[in-house]
């Protein structure tokens, strides 16, 4: 009887790869994670989820009064509560994903040395909590719209705001993995990047359209560098298809901002494969 002998051959992993087939094999962990996220973060808050509503909607609150009431500041045929809050709402859900994700390898240093899965477990565990976030938020969101539907007989778009809404999230979800993904990788080796991760966001901040439209920005250079910001076309691309008085919307640069998300996303893979193997021993 010959003797049969199991060889298993390991190889690199290919550094342009997501590695599906291995995230589905562990797809019971990233839900663990994800779950783990949740809890942790409402367990002992008083208010526990109602923060995710308290937090767009005092900031909303702000702008109103702020640059609408205030400024005199318009927002066309969409009315600036809703205006402001679906810009909160995208900002909101790439923040707190590029933040935890940026310092999600640090923090969870203890189970990267002890066991092997894949790591971007990790990252994609911290978008996913911060979609939790987002999908709560809604209610608050279409809370309003039906209200202004039945107090001010304004005509909303559902199909095209549903559609709106799901491709703004994708693209906010893509570039928040992107870029929350690199900073992970980096920040294992490199913990400046705790220091330099509020001013980036900052940053960010005032070149999303949050508060404002790119349409008032003057000059042309200047108005065609903020629209290659991915948000910049998810948030254009809901506020306008609210409203029943276009066809569907696309942003002017809506070829180019693919292109954005995919530079993004393969830098992201490639600098987090390259230092994946070392990840245990710098953590």
């Amino acid at each position: 009887m010959s003797d049969h002998i199991n060889i298993t051959i390991i190889r690199p992993k290919k550094v342009f790869s997501l590695g599906i087939k291995e995230l589905w094999q562990y797809r019971e962990l990233l839900y663990f994670f994800t779950w783990k996220e949740i809890k942790v973060r409402y367990k002992q808050a008083a208010l526990g989820i109602v923060w995710t509503l308290l937090q767009p909607l005092s900031m909303m609150t702000i702008f109103v009064l702020l640059l609408s009431e205030g400024l005199g500041i318009t927002t066309g045929a969409v009315p600036a509560p809703i205006y402001y809050l679906i810009g909160l709402l995208i900002w909101n859900l790439f923040n707190h994903a590029v933040t935890h994700a940026s310092q999600s390898m640090v923090s969870n240093a203890n189970i990267i040395k002890k066991i092997y899965f894949p790591r971007l477990v990790i990252p994609i565990s911290a978008v996913l909590t911060s979609s939790f976030d987002f999908i709560v938020s809604l209610l608050l969101f279409y809370g309003l719209l039906i209200y202004y539907t039945i107090s001010e007989e304004i005509a909303i778009s559902w199909i095209k705001l549903s559609f709106s809404l799901l491709i703004g999230y994708i693209i906010t979800v893509f570039t928040a993995f992107s870029l929350g993904t690199f900073l992970s990788a980096i920040n294992v080796k490199y913990r400046d990047v705790r220091y330099v991760l509020p001013f980036l966001i900052q940053t960010l901040f005032f070149i999303t359209p949050v508060m404002y439209d790119t349409s008032i920005i003057k000059q042309p250079w200047i108005k065609t560098i903020l629209e290659l910001n991915p948000l910049n076309f998810a948030i254009e691309l809901i506020r306008n298809n609210i409203t029943n008085t276009t066809n569907i919307f696309w942003p002017d640069i809506s070829f180019f901002v693919p292109m954005v998300i995919i530079l993004l996303y393969l830098i992201a893979i490639v600098t987090f494969r390259k230092t994946e193997a070392y990840f245990a021993d710098i953590v």
